[in-house]
């Protein structure tokens, strides 16, 4: 009797304590799902099952994601040293506070940043000679991290990352590698003639495909990893699209008249957009249907005038888009006395119309600029 008194007890303080104990998971689930990111965080801790149905993976499709805290990006001192380094901007203010040096990560000659995706960097990790270079992927917001051995062609190569945690925690890197190395006396570009795939499941390269033709790459112009495939940038107005067991077939893009180099490729709400700029405009565009190769939609185009206020030809281009809401970033390239570089960073919201100037990127920086959405998520495939 007493056990049974002692068990009513502690079931009745249960419920004082947590009045959603008696909700079944579905509706406390969707009670979640209406209130913003950062309080979902703070959900996490209020119970063991909380926290269970928050990191479910069938739910985190209901759920409300993180959104575009900054931008990684590659940068240089000549004066000081030779090798690329790399910088951090936040866009959302210091809600997120990372340690942008990466400095949790193992000691190492030097981290070159290659991609980010979904929450993850992927980084070349050098060496002492004679060693070979390796990959890290990282998690800046908890700071885990995993290693693993690189190819042959690793310093030659050009790798992207695939990551799409509603699907699963494992990742996938591309490593493409060239027909020749780059010339840096020609055109921003790879004849790509092979790719290795290295996945995190599997905990190897499983595959290493080589192509008949070799197909050309913009080197600098960024990808995105979208439902199981890498969007890539080529030439001839083309996207090149990866699957993970390295087939690779191509995408006939919109083009302008006046564009100034290629397209700009990225995804937001789950779809795949191209932006086309070139010395008056730009035009945005989206995939409406990925298995059709020409159902593009126009979403939106604005003139250099509307944008900027002038009809100044100073360099301009989209760098990234929110992965959720209707917003460009842009970075426009300026020329100060003494004929050196400033390069700005801006936001624009395709439904107001809205250009807001968010932070000087200073002469040194250069692309690729990684756009970085935090992931909260303790889980990293077999990490540190």
């Amino acid at each position: 009797m007493g056990s049974m008194e002692m068990a009513t007890g502690s079931m009745e303080t249960a419920l004082i304590s947590d009045p959603t104990a008696k909700l079944p998971d579905d509706i406390l689930v969707e009670i979640i799902s209406r209130v913003p990111f950062k309080s979902t965080r703070c959900c996490k801790c209020v119970s063991t099952r909380w926290r269970d149905l928050i990191a479910h993976p069938d739910h985190r499709k209901k759920l409300p994601r993180s959104t575009l805290a900054g931008f990684f990006y590659k940068t240089y001192d000549m004066a000081s040293r030779p090798h690329d380094l790399h910088g951090y901007r936040s866009v959302s203010g210091n809600w997120c506070p990372i340690d942008a040096s990466l400095s949790f990560l193992p000691k190492c000659e030097e981290i070159d940043l290659l991609d980010c995706c979904n929450g993850l960097l992927l980084c070349r990790r050098s060496k002492p000679y004679p060693e070979e270079p390796d990959y890290v992927v990282c998690n800046p917001a908890t700071e885990k991290w995993v290693t693993f051995p690189a190819n042959e062609w690793s310093s030659e190569s050009y790798a992207r990352l695939g990551f799409d945690p509603a699907v699963s925690s494992h990742f996938y890197v591309f490593e493409l590698v060239p027909a020749v190395a780059l010339n840096w006396n020609l055109k921003y570009e790879y004849d790509i003639e092979e790719v290795g795939i290295y996945s995190s499941k599997a905990g190897g390269w499983t595959h290493q495909i080589e192509w008949d033709d070799p197909i050309e790459i913009r080197n600098f112009s960024g990808g995105t990893f979208l439902s199981g495939v890498l969007y890539l940038c080529s030439y001839n107005n083309l996207v090149a699209a990866i699957d993970v067991e390295g087939n690779c077939r191509f995408i006939p893009v919109p083009t302008l008249n006046d564009a100034r180099c290629g397209p700009y490729i990225y995804a937001s709400r789950g779809q795949l957009y191209v932006a086309n700029y070139g010395a008056a405009e730009v035009s945005i565009w989206v995939l409406e249907d990925s298995s059709s190769e020409d159902y593009w939609t126009l979403k939106h185009n604005a003139s250099y005038l509307q944008l900027f206020g002038s009809s100044s030809k100073e360099f301009y281009g989209v760098i990234s888009a929110h992965p959720e809401d209707d917003v460009l970033f842009m970075t426009v390239e300026t020329t100060l006395p003494g004929h050196r570089l400033q390069m700005k960073l801006f936001s624009y919201e395709i439904d107001s119309k809205e250009l807001r100037f968010i932070c000087d990127l200073g002469w040194t920086s250069r692309c690729p600029y990684l756009p970085y959405v935090p992931l909260f998520s303790e889980s990293l495939a077999d990490g540190h």
